[in-house]
Order: C-alpha cells, then sequence, then structure tokens
C-alpha cells in the first residue's frame, strides 16, 4: 500500500513512521511512504505557502496555488489515482471502522493542513474526503496523518504477524481489550487471574470476552450499541446495568432504544 503525504513539515512525518513495526514494514516493501514538501511548490519568490484570510479574522491561511501544484505532483508519481483524505477537524471522526475502509485503497494521499486552515478552493479541488482524530484541534494535520497511517498500516496484509494481532485489539470488534498480563505471575501482592494459569483454552477465551464486555460497559458503554453481542451476553449487560447505579451507563439503553 502506498501512502504520500503533502505537508510543511515532511521530515516528522519520516521520521516518526520510520520506527517499530511501521518501520520495519516500509523497510520490507509492504508498505510505500512519500512525503512532499508544500512550500517547495510555492511560485512566491520567497517561497510562502500562506496569506491574510479574507473578511479578517486570526492567524493565516494556506493557499491555493502550492497545495493544488503539489497535488498535481503527487498525482502525477503512480498510475492509479490517489484518494485525497484532508486532515481537518470538520472531517468523519477517524475509528476502527474508517481505518478498515481506508485500508481498501491501493493508495491514500494525506493533506496536512497547518496555521488556521486551507483555502477552502484547494480542499474541494483535490480532496475526497475529510477525517478528524476527534473534538480537539492541534497545530497542523502532521499527527492525524501519523496515527492514520499506523492505524492502516496494521491492517496491511504481511505488517504483523497474523490477523489475530489486530483483530483482538480494542475497538477492532467494537469492544475495548480485554486485561493483559505477563510473567511474573505475583507482582506487590497483585495475582495474574488464575483462569489465565489454567491452560483451559475455551475458559481463557470466555474469560476475555466477558472482560472485554465489562471494561467496554464501564468505561465506553456507547460502543456496546454497535457491537455485535449474543443474547446471553445482552443478559449479562443487564445485570451489570442493574447492579451498577453509575448514571453514565444509561448510553446503552437509550442508543439500543433508538434501534
Amino acid at each position: 500500500m502506498r501512502f504520500d503525504v503533502m505537508t510543511l513539515f515532511p521530515e516528522t512525518v519520516d521520521y516518526a513512521l520510520s520506527q517499530s513495526i511501521i518501520g520495519r514494514a516500509r523497510k520490507a516493501g509492504l508498505i510505500e511512504l512519500f512525503t512532499y514538501n508544500i512550500r517547495d511548490f510555492s511560485k512566491d519568490k520567497h517561497r510562502s505557502v500562506d496569506d491574510y484570510p479574507y473578511g479578517g479574522g486570526a492567524g493565516m491561511i494556506m493557499t491555493f496555488q502550492p497545495v493544488y501544484d503539489c497535488y498535481l505532483h503527487v498525482c502525477a508519481q503512480a498510475p492509479e489515482k490517489p484518494h485525497c483524505v484532508y486532515l481537518s477537524p470538520r472531517g468523519r471522526v477517524l475509528d476502527q471502522r474508517v481505518v478498515a475502509e481506508l485500508a481498501g485503497y491501493k493508495r491514500l494521499c494525506l493533506l496536512c493542513g497547518h496555521y488556521e486552515g486551507v483555502d477552502q478552493r484547494a480542499v474541494d479541488a483535490v480532496a475526497d474526503e475529510e477525517i478528524s482524530l476527534g473534538d480537539f484541534v492541534l497545530t497542523g494535520g502532521e499527527v492525524p496523518a501519523i496515527a492514520l497511517i499506523d492505524a492502516v498500516s496494521r491492517m496491511v496484509p504481511g505488517v504483523l504477524s497474523c490477523e489475530r494481532a489486530y483483530a483482538e485489539e480494542s475497538h477492532y470488534g467494537g469492544l475495548l481489550e480485554y486485561p493483559q498480563y505477563t510473567r511474573p505471575a505475583e507482582v506487590m501482592g497483585m495475582q495474574v487471574p488464575e483462569v489465565l494459569l489454567s491452560g483451559h483454552h475455551a475458559e481463557i477465551e470466555k474469560w476475555r470476552r466477558r472482560e472485554s464486555l465489562r471494561i467496554t460497559f464501564e468505561r465506553r458503554p456507547e460502543l456496546l450499541s454497535r457491537a455485535k453481542l449474543t443474547e446471553e451476553e445482552r443478559e449479562w449487560i443487564k445485570t451489570l446495568r442493574r447492579e451498577d447505579k453509575n448514571p453514565n451507563q444509561e448510553g446503552f439503553q437509550d442508543a439500543k432504544k433508538r434501534q
């Protein structure tokens, strides 16, 4: 899979994605990452890429010309047109379902904004969609781009040792991940749950599923309305709700009524 990143800080993106699993995947040729400095495409004699916003306001706006010319250069580097994503607080929120969708593309182009944003005409001309990390504002699109590439790359065949490596992680199946433990079996009086030491794989899987349900119920109850649950699991969650008086747990019930 190929990623093309348009940014004012290519070194930041390249360095972050040269480490650990993603770095090894790049060396193995499983994913390709190309970064482009938007400033290199400025026709201004000072190589400027920003200007004051029409209508007034604080900050500067990235101008149309260098962004668009950078995009044309990116498109010319490979035969297939990339699916272009503008990293923006206005976009749909990145979650595991969106990650799985993006992993279906052969080539993604990411536009990283900076300053107070990008001229809307540039966004309209190059972006197929906008994606956000969440309801907060960052200095630029580099951190979201790194996060998106990391998440999508993990789903590329061969990047991880097996599909199970990501299939059991938080959010992949709609639930938060169960607790994990390693040696030694006791630390400062705290014991590893006995079932994990039993060697009984069916009981271990059952415990892990229950723990995923419990943690999701306690911390992100709204996720339960979208998760694939058995009738037995739904009844167990009802039991948890009766035992727990935390008003935050009403989110699951309200969401279920809307289904």
